[in-house]
């Protein structure tokens, strides 16, 4: 099943996504917003939605953030080993562990303003991880019963910032710099595991094209690792890195930045395609 957040009447409102588009939930009557359902409110009635043929789907739905109030935005970087070597970076050995600010994230169709003081941007298709129950201190043989579901992320950066610091927060947490979306596929309809494939394009050119089969920590490890440090709760979301392809990894890198004008678009098999503008 795939759920998302639309704007309805000024409000957010719960959709499901059906073979016929999505279904504004709310206005069937489904009370509790995605948060509650993340953990664990009304999944059953959400099913039933999904197969009745008898709701209207929304025409052009506006997406909002695949979250109400957004919790942990936690990221992990140099995951898949073809990407740490086109930056010429050792493979970790343990899960490089970054995070963003809340309003980094925004929804599919968001304009992401790029300021002009800097020029180095570049995209970063990722899988993102949304936790579904509380992580404190998980073995990996338990991690997974803590994922409600995945989404697509695109972990925006700013490589000279990034790159400037010790550690990495100025040049990953812009406002925007966070785009998730359009929707979240429950953890019971997809497997990481068996190899999703991973793409981004710009302006309809593929740039990165990967498998979550590729990382080096998968799902369970990260999570594992990270709830030894970070507590995780419900709602919470998890970058879980990105394939090779980035402009950073280019000797021509600087003419691959983005910049104002281009439309970025995160591809993940049996998720969706999450698609920004950037300003």
């Amino acid at each position: 099943m795939k759920l998302c957040n639309i704007i309805a009447d000024g409000r957010i409102h719960l959709g499901v996504v059906t073979g016929r588009g999505v279904v504004d939930a709310a206005a069937a009557g489904f009370e509790p917003d995605m948060d509650a359902v993340i953990a664990g409110a009304g999944l059953d009635e959400l099913r039933r939605i999904e197969r009745d043929g008898s709701l209207p789907a929304v025409e052009e739905p506006e997406y909002a953030n695949v979250v109400c109030r957004p919790g942990k935005l936690l990221c992990v970087g140099l995951n898949y080993r073809d990407h740490a070597a086109g930056i010429n970076m050792k493979a970790p050995e343990q899960p490089v562990l970054f995070s963003k600010f809340a309003n980094a994230l925004v929804p599919s169709g968001a304009q992401v303003e790029l300021p002009g003081w800097e020029q180095s941007y570049d995209y970063e298709a990722e899988l993102v991880i949304v936790i579904g129950r509380t992580a404190w201190g998980v073995d990996e043989a338990a991690a997974m019963d803590c994922v409600f579901g995945y989404t697509c992320g695109n972990d925006l950066s700013c490589r000279d910032a990034q790159l400037r610091s010790g550690q990495w927060l100025i040049g990953k947490t812009m406002p925007g710099f966070g785009p998730c979306g359009p929707c979240i596929a429950t953890a019971d309809s997809i497997d990481p595991a068996a190899g999703l494939r991973v793409r981004s394009y710009v302006n309809g050119l593929l740039r990165q094209d990967g498998s979550t089969a590729d990382m080096i920590f998968n799902c369970a490890k990260v999570i594992s690792y990270a709830s030894k440090y970070l507590r995780l709760e419900p709602g919470d979301l998890i970058f879980t890195g990105t394939p090779s392809g980035v402009a950073l990894e280019h000797k021509d890198g600087h003419s691959r930045w983005i910049k104002a004008g281009d439309r970025v678009d995160i591809v993940i098999e049996g998720v969706g395609t999450l698609s920004n503008t950037m300003k």
